[in-house]
Order: structure tokens, then sequence, then C-alpha cells
């Protein structure tokens, strides 16, 4: 058995141990949440309102991803009124193992997943329930503009999506939320993926299936403020661009291969200009800054190989992505 075989059945133990009964429901909603004390409960509210009309049956997955304030009791406390799980991760593995949690947890026909920050609209539900009606196994929103972020954010993104897509086997849209609708074998593809390092708006793309967007209007955070810096927004890019293109590595190799063109072709003109013309003085800055160059351009090459090399360090080491520390069940009331 390999490693990563080794690591699946490791996951699956850790799901099952904490799992209890499972039982068959239309929709299930998986809520990774953060640090989002503020917003969690009326989010919870919001969620069970929407649900109770649009379908029959339905279970509420909130994923503590290692909170470190109030979120995990403020969960516990609504859960007392409406009936939802609560996983709680050993420690904050980010968003896309807390998705992945929640993934693996659900048990619904179709799987909703959405953010705790109560930014997205919850009466686009209906129309992505339509959509789903309609044969269309993914449905997602995507952001109608970005006039509310800074420019710098803005351009960063455009930048990053447009070099992603240069080389992806799938297009990622650069408006893609992570709020979306995904039909029971979606969610069964994205389970069964290996991976540990984990770019979901890549691996939605990856699986495939028929997909509709659906763009929709943000509304302001309700309250507590985006856990996603620029460092936390470079290193997700650096993430997907990893695990979705090898393009960077055939850029230095292109560049390597220039340069030794160059250096060639110079190397001929200056034989040509000894031979015509004699030895001149040597160019001391003209060394110094093709010394400096090429070093530079070694060490950037060096440092995008070893971007690679660590997603392979991680992958063959096998350690699952995510540690439940517990599940709460508060239709149970107890803990499993």
């Amino acid at each position: 058995m390999n490693d990563l075989s080794r690591a699946s059945e490791l996951n699956a133990s850790i799901r099952g141990n904490f799992r209890g009964p499972v039982r068959a429901t239309d929709l299930s909603f998986v809520v990774p949440a953060f640090n989002e004390e503020a917003n969690i409960a009326e989010s919870i509210r919001r969620i069970h309102h929407h649900a109770r009309r649009l379908v029959s049956s339905h279970e509420i997955i909130v994923v503590d991803d290692g909170s470190t304030d109030g979120t995990l009791e403020k969960t516990r406390a609504v859960g007392a009124q409406i009936p939802l799980r609560v996983i709680r991760l050993s420690r904050n593995f980010g968003k896309e193992q807390a998705i992945m949690a929640g993934l693996e947890n659900a048990v619904g026909a179709a799987v909703v997943v959405m953010d705790a920050d109560l930014q997205e609209p919850l009466q686009v539900l209906e129309t992505m329930l339509a959509h789903r009606a309609e044969g269309f196994e993914v449905v997602f929103a995507t952001r109608a503009h970005r006039k509310d972020e800074s420019f710098a954010k803005r351009l960063f993104t455009s930048v990053f999506y447009k070099l992603l897509n240069l080389g992806a086997e799938a297009p990622i849209p650069a408006d893609a939320r992570d709020f979306r609708l995904m039909d029971r074998r979606v969610v069964d593809a994205l389970c069964a993926l290996p991976e540990r390092n984990r770019f979901m708006k890549g691996l939605y793309g990856w699986v495939g299936f028929r997909t509709k967007s659906v763009p929709i209007e943000l509304k302001r955070r309700q309250g507590g403020k985006s856990k996603f810096g620029f460092r936390g927004l470079l290193r997700l890019g650096l993430t997907g661009m990893t695990s979705f293109t090898t393009w960077p590595l055939r850029v230095w190799t292109g560049i390597g291969f220039s340069i030794a063109i160059l250096s060639i072709l110079y190397g001929l003109w200056i034989m040509f200009r000894t031979l015509m013309f004699g030895v001149d003085v040597p160019g001391w800055s003209t060394l110094t800054v093709a010394i400096f160059l090429l070093g530079g351009v070694q060490l950037i090459s060096i440092g995008v190989l070893g971007e690679y090399l660590g997603r392979v360090f991680t992958e063959v080491k096998g350690r699952p992505g995510y540690i439940i520390a517990d599940v709460i069940n508060t239709e149970e009331g107890c803990l499993r």
C-alpha cells in the first residue's frame, strides 16, 4: 500500500470516528468559519430560514477552523434552537481545508458552500436550485463587479488569474466565489482527490461537470474583518500556481536557453573582434553586471523550482489535510 492510500485511510478513519449515523437529506450547507463570532449566529439563522422555504430537508454544517474568539460558543448557542453540526478542527488549517472537512462530512443530495460573513445574498439560492433542476451540476456565484476593492487588489487578482489560466487544464473564472451549489457527484469527485495542497477554485473547474454562473452583488460585511490579507492571498496564489500550471518552470527554461544563446553569440563576437582588431582593455563593469545578472537569474529559477519541490515534499509525506477535534451535533444535544 502506498503513502497516499494510507493517508486516505487515515482521513476516512478520522471522519468515521465523528460522523455518527448518516441520514440522507436534500441539501447540505457547508459554512467554514474562522473568528466569525460577529456573524456566525445570524448566518445560521438566515440559512435555516431560506432552506426551509426551498427544500423539504436540509442540514447545516459549520466548520470551526481553529477560531480563537467566541465563534464556537456562538454557534453552539444558536444550535439550541436550530439543528446543526459543528465540526471543530484541532487548529487553523485554512479555508480550503475547512471546506473539504465540510464536504467530506456532508450527506445531502446537493451541497452548498458559503462564507459566514453575510456578504452573499441567500436569495440567489432559489436561482441556483432552478439551474440544478435544468441539469447543471455546479452553479456558482460570480462577483458582478470589484468596485469595493482597492486598485492594487484588483490588479493583483487580474494578473494572477491571467497567469494561472495560461497553463491550466480547465479555465478558472477570475470573479468566481466559493459560494456554490454542487451535485452529490461533484462532491464525491472532489472528495476522491488525494492531494493536500488544495486550491479549491481550481479543483472546482478541474473536476468538470455542467457548470452555470450566477452574478451576485456582494453586501458590505456585517461585522468583523476579512481574514485574507495580502500575505494570505499571496500564499493561496502560490498554491494555485504550483498546483495547476507548470508554465513558470517552462519560462525559466526559456530564459536559460535565451541567455545561453546570447552568451554564445557574444563570445563569437569577441573572438571575431579580437582576431580583427586585437585585444582591448577588459571591461570590468560589464563583467560585474553580467555576473550579478546571471547569479540573480539562477537564484530566481532555483526559487521557482523550490516552490514546486516543496509541494511535492508536502504531498509525499501523506499527512491529512486537516484533523477533526470533535463534532457537536446540536440536534441530539451530545458530543461525538
